[in-house]
């Protein structure tokens, strides 16, 4: 028997969620399905710069199986690439984690921009994203 998958955390912002080649019709493409984990692993590795393992740890993943979501994602887009297809971005099992912070100082959980300072409820300054609370426990 198979494992189920478990969540994978994503946190990036991805406003598109189609691209295609210019000047063809859209009805003239063949189209590549890549999940919203694949986009995430290629956002932390490719675009942050962040080792393998460090990504997979806020991906909530084995350094392996990010990986292999790596791998998978690669071949789709270099296959998109190369043979003009378009790139539809949707799927997977994911929870997103964007935005969640946790202050130690009054023990309170919220909902903030990247850019959140301090705490709404204490004004502490002492603020942590989800994940290094999940880290700390």
């Amino acid at each position: 028997m198979v494992r189920p998958r478990l969540q994978r955390k994503v946190s990036g912002e991805f406003n598109a969620t189609y691209f295609k080649p210019a000047g063809i019709p859209v009805r003239d493409l063949q189209t590549i399905n890549l999940t919203v984990d694949e986009l995430e692993a290629v956002r932390l590795t490719d675009l942050e710069d962040l080792y393998q393992a460090d990504a997979a740890e806020k991906m909530n993943v084995s350094r392996q199986t990010l990986g292999n979501i790596l791998k998978s994602a690669h071949k789709k887009i270099a296959e998109a690439l190369i043979q003009g297809k378009a790139i539809r971005i949707e799927g997977g099992v994911i929870e997103y984690v964007r935005g969640k912070f946790y202050c130690p100082e009054c023990e309170k959980t919220f909902i903030g921009s990247e850019t959140v300072e301090n705490c709404p409820e204490c004004k502490s300054s002492k603020i942590k994203s989800i994940n290094e609370k999940a880290r700390d426990s």
